[in-house]
């Protein structure tokens, strides 16, 4: 594997798209949580490629024009769950029919990808694949295993804003991704249940504790919780790192700059700690959906998760109840100023059988009328596009934008942040060790030191 870029250009590639959205609340409008990354090698591969196309390879164009009609793009995507898949549904379909290329999809279950992308495009990839911006798109790109797509951006680029170019691009100063739409991560509430028990948002820690003792005697779970899947977790961390230490302090120490023994990191678990009793039990048995039910449900008063959640509230009613809040301050030194917001996005495979219609793809996907499509059913993103249309953006969507808009700095998510392997092998079973055992904070810090020096050499 190759080391980390240095810690300059690693800052840059995260350049918050706030600037993006601001200016999209005037003209139209503008990122799950990813799973584990496994590294080690796999008997049987799941996550197998859907198979070659006629096409001729070589391309320089991001077009394709009549020379790809007739031919088929393969697609590898993690968009298992019902809602997206059914959004990218209608974008290929759109695509097919303006194009004339085909696609044939090959889904995978959201978590599987994640924990076979290392093997999956060492083998034989998808022509393209969905993925993330940030860390984990330079890592691939930086070992060759993606390809280069700047002739996209050529005429692409003028629908994204700078900070989303940035977010897109590889240590070689190349694009390797084409951003679709992000969200942000943030304390969602139902508005008729707080109307109902007199309950206001926390603007602090302190009131976050009281607001939630409350939530219990009235019989409510008040944080819904779920980590069976490895993932969510790291949101409670990364909110609460940045909360108590700054977004540079995460971004240090997500580059293995900052030693985990650190007393700020400790303090991150301490004040964790304190706020389990608030957590739902048995969270790790408990998968991100129904965590998600319990908040529809009513049983829960609050849920952290990216507003990706509103997707399990189905009915129209439901989803007009939803409503949600920036986590709470924890230090005034940083107030609220850092969210995680994750750009999701495709990417193409570094010899895709079937380049000048993957190309094709990606510049349809790059498109306004492409992400309008999609947002149409995936409810709970904001599109990246520069001219999204966002006369259709429900309540959720239209705070989504505003929350992005109005922060400071932009985390793209902790196993976004950092190198893939430290995030599945060392971060996934530390914090599941720490919800089990919330009592050795030393010992924990101590454990994941130790790794982080075996991996960031």
């Amino acid at each position: 594997m190759t080391k980390p870029s240095t810690e300059a250009e690693y800052l840059a590639s995260f350049t918050p798209p706030s600037v993006a959205v601001a200016r999209g609340l005037r003209r139209r409008s503008l990122l799950k949580g990813a799973g584990a990354l496994g590294l080690g090698a796999l008997s049987v591969p799941l996550l197998s490629a859907c198979g070659g196309s006629s096409a001729s390879s070589g391309a320089s164009s991001s077009g394709g024009g009549d020379s790809v009609k007739g031919t088929t793009v393969t697609v590898g995507s993690n968009a298992s769950d019902a809602v997206p898949k059914k959004a990218f549904a209608d974008v290929y379909a759109a695509f097919t029919k303006s194009s004339g290329v085909k696609t044939k999809v090959n889904t995978v279950d959201h978590n599987t990808f994640q924990e076979q992308i290392t093997n999956y495009l060492q083998g034989g990839p998808d022509d393209v694949f969905t993925w993330f911006a940030g860390y984990r798109m330079r890592f691939f790109a930086s070992q060759g295993l993606v390809g280069d797509i700047s002739d996209v951006w050529t005429d692409a680029g003028a629908n994204f804003s700078d900070s989303f170019k940035k977010a897109s691009t590889g240590d070689d100063g190349k694009q390797y991704f084409v951003p679709l739409y992000n969200y942000p991560w943030a304390l969602m509430y139902r508005k008729s249940v707080w109307q109902e028990r007199g309950y206001e948002a926390p603007k602090t820690l302190d009131e976050l504790k009281t607001l939630g003792a409350q939530m219990k005697k009235d019989g409510l779970d008040p944080i819904a919780f779920a980590d069976k899947d490895g993932w969510p977790a790291m949101g409670t961390f990364d909110i609460l790192n940045m909360r108590t230490n700054g977004y540079d302090f995460h971004v240090s120490l997500m580059a293995g700059k900052e030693s985990w023994e650190d007393a700020k990191v400790k303090s991150v678990f301490d004040t964790w700690k304190g706020l389990l009793p608030l957590h739902q039990q048995g969270s790790l048995g408990r998968t991100w959906q129904e965590a998600a039910l319990a908040l529809q449900q009513k049983k829960a008063g609050m849920y952290l998760l990216g507003t990706f959640a509103s997707q399990q509230f189905t009915k129209p009613e439901d989803l007009a109840d939803l409503d949600f809040v920036a986590f709470p301050e924890v230090d005034s030194a940083h107030g609220q100023d850092s969210i995680d917001a994750p750009i999701d996005g495709f990417m193409m495979s570094s010899k895709p059988k079937n380049e000048a219609g993957a190309k094709a793809l990606l510049a349809y996907l790059a498109s306004a009328p492409a992400e309008d499509i999609y947002l149409k059913s995936d409810v709970g993103n904001v599109g990246a596009n520069k001219n999204v249309d966002t006369t259709g953006y429900n309540a959720v969507q239209k705070k989504s934008a505003e929350i992005i808009g109005g922060t400071a700095n932009i985390a793209q998510f902790l196993d976004r942040d950092t190198r893939p392997d430290f995030a599945s092998t060392v971060m996934i079973p530390a914090l599941q060790e720490f919800i089990k055992n919330p009592n050795d904070i030393d010992g924990l810090t101590s454990s994941i030191e130790k790794q982080k020096k075996s991996i960031f050499v």
